[in-house]
């Protein structure tokens, strides 16, 4: 297709799958039983996290984490004891187990003890000095904060993936896009304001990167953050101001079109 005939395509794409009606099928669908700010992140985050395997089992094993929290997971975050803790013991989604979850909820506890927003795990010490913002840099700097508590499982390590591994990031990188993007027909939460719409990469699973080949906006023979970060580049040309809600185009085409 030629420039033109494939942004007027996306675009249609993007109006066809960024509306109301996606949220139900999709994790989104998690955060979307919250309105304080702290639950939307919390509940959006987990989400993420367990996102791979059929969409129906992830949502389904978020609703049992959550009502394992009382549907309440900030004050739970903050104000557990020991045996609300008990509650979270034989969780298990795939290779995520309960030493996950406790470390996760460990975190979170941390965090919110000293911070009103997670916006603020990924920004990098030095982001109010003026340095300009990338998402690379917020990758690699969250997953160094999240494991710097004492005790990080090992086993662990493995859930929070960064650009110096090499991954796609594709977990976290749509969590950015929930948080992150202001969208008028409300599937997006945009809630943080100091990450822009423009900064972020978009999530690179394997049905994005199949369609993204296809529609020639991948060359790289692998798969890995620097795919991501050509797609995204190549979604700029398109819209430099919100290149990631092509990801609704390419996930869209790709899980509901088989394109």
């Amino acid at each position: 297709m030629e420039f033109l005939e494939l942004k007027d395509f996306l675009d249609h794409k993007v109006e066809q799958y960024n509306r109301p009606a996606f949220i139900t099928n999709d994790p989104i669908c998690i955060p979307h039983r919250f309105s304080k700010k702290q639950d939307i992140e919390i509940a959006a985050f987990f989400a993420a996290i367990l996102a791979w395997g059929q969409r129906k089992t992830i949502i389904n094993k978020c609703t049992e984490l959550f009502e394992r929290m009382d549907n309440d997971p900030y004050n739970f975050m903050l104000y557990h004891g020991d045996a609300d803790l008990k509650r979270l013991l034989d969780f298990k989604h795939r290779t995520f187990n309960d030493t996950d979850l406790l470390y996760f909820t460990a975190f979170f506890k941390h965090h919110y003890s000293k911070s009103d927003s997670l916006e603020a795990a990924f920004l990098p010490d030095d982001f109010a000095s003026g340095e300009n913002f990338t998402a690379e840099h917020a990758l690699n700097h969250f997953r160094s904060y999240f494991f710097s508590l004492p005790d990080a499982p090992r086993r662990t390590v493995k859930h929070i993936s960064s650009p110096l591994q090499k991954s796609t990031c594709k977990r976290l990188n749509m969590f950015l896009r929930w948080m992150v993007r202001k969208d008028e027909l409300g599937v997006d939460f945009g809630i943080w304001n100091t990450i822009h719409p423009s900064d972020l990469i978009c999530p690179c699973d394997v049905h994005v990167d199949r369609v993204g080949r296809r529609l020639h906006l991948i060359n790289r023979k692998q798969t890995d953050w620097r795919t991501a970060v050509e797609l995204t580049e190549e979604l700029r040309k398109f819209d430099p101001q919100d290149p990631v809600k092509y990801d609704f185009a390419l996930f869209g085409l790709g899980v509901e079109e088989k394109f």
